[in-house]
């Protein structure tokens, strides 16, 4: 770094019951070879029963009670206490891959003005399954539905270990800004973060002014330990759901990026995931281009995707809509694999 003062971080992590996760995630911090003195670390809780606090506590984690639960509103309440430069979101199921990955990430972002944030790779490690390695690392938009929806977005440099990316010239409809993407609070600010929080959609509105470039580390982000198993993946994708719908029936809600010129509708997105023949040419296709056979859960997560879809579809229809319903979705959490 060329600052005699580094420039703060503030890392924000939403939490739920995260007992199984977060202790994982706070120790990848802690080997950060950022100045610890710069990094402050706000974990929001939204009423955890087992020892999530405790965790954030043994390491000097402030603690924010979130009496809304959910994580975005979470993160919009962190908005109100970070005195960082940089925000760095992470979710307690993330790991931070390389001890250098926040140094390399608030470099890049202090010699490229222009770039919006720090998008993290998802790289596999031998801690997760191969489903989970699959969402994660394979497809790196981790739910097909979501994926078919995706543009492709557009490696336009590289500078050593600092790729500058950009969305293509017809589409905003890349999801950006959970799972280990690193801010400038000032741009969050001048969005309105303060007063209305989701990470896509804060991003999304970065790319609506003329901010249509990122950054990506080589081979550097989070481990992003989704899911266990497939049936932790379609109570996710259950609740998920349920959020995406109810964030629609808010009053003037801000666009998504599911909005802005997707390669294919959601509908049709869903149906080619539930057509069999659509995800069995995909797994071939990628099979053929990468050699990487975690493709092979590739129909397996289209159906289970589509199936968690319509639970969610319906549990928004027939719950009732207070405010724990979406945290009483959420499923618990733990990292199969050896401890390190």
């Amino acid at each position: 770094m060329n600052h005699d003062v580094p420039p703060k971080v503030t890392v924000i992590i939403p939490v739920l019951n995260a007992a199984g996760i977060l202790e994982n995630c706070l120790r990848s911090l802690a080997r950060q070879d950022y100045p610890a003195a710069a990094v402050e670390i706000l974990v929001v809780d939204g009423g955890s029963t087992d020892n999530t606090r405790e965790i954030a506590k043994r390491y000097h984690a402030t603690l924010l009670d979130n009496p809304q639960r959910v994580a975005e509103s979470g993160k919009r309440l962190a908005m109100e206490h970070a005195h960082g430069d940089y925000i760095f979101f992470l979710d307690a199921d993330n790991e931070v891959s390389h001890p250098d990955f926040l140094s390399l990430a608030v470099q890049a972002m202090e010699k490229c003005p222009r770039a919006l944030g720090v998008e993290s790779y998802y790289p596999a490690n031998d801690r997760m399954g191969s489903f989970c390695a699959y969402l994660t690392a394979t497809l790196h938009i981790s739910d097909p539905v979501s994926w078919m929806m995706s543009a492709t977005p557009v490696r336009s440099s590289s500078d050593g270990t600092v790729e500058v990316w950009r969305f293509p010239e017809n589409s905003l409809a890349y999801p950006l800004g959970a799972n280990g993407f690193v801010l400038r609070r000032s741009d969050l600010v001048s969005v309105g973060a303060k007063d209305y929080f989701e990470d896509t959609v804060m991003v999304l509105k970065l790319a609506q002014s003329g901010r249509r470039e990122w950054l990506r580390l080589q081979g550097r982000g989070v481990h992003h330990y989704i899911v266990s198993g497939v049936r932790e993946f379609l109570k996710k994708r259950r609740r998920q759901t349920y959020h995406f719908l109810a964030q629609r029936r808010r009053p003037n809600q801000p666009s998504s990026w599911t909005s802005e010129n997707p390669p294919i509708p959601g509908w049709l997105a869903c149906l080619a995931c539930a057509s069999v023949i659509v995800p069995l040419w995909q797994t071939l296709r990628g099979l053929l281009r990468t050699g990487d056979t975690r493709w092979l859960w590739h129909p397996v997560a289209c159906l289970l995707s589509v199936l968690g879809v319509a639970w969610g579809t319906l549990t928004f229809l027939l719950t009732k809509r207070d405010a724990d319903a979406e945290a009483r979705l959420q499923p618990t959490q733990k990292i199969e694999g050896r401890n390190r």
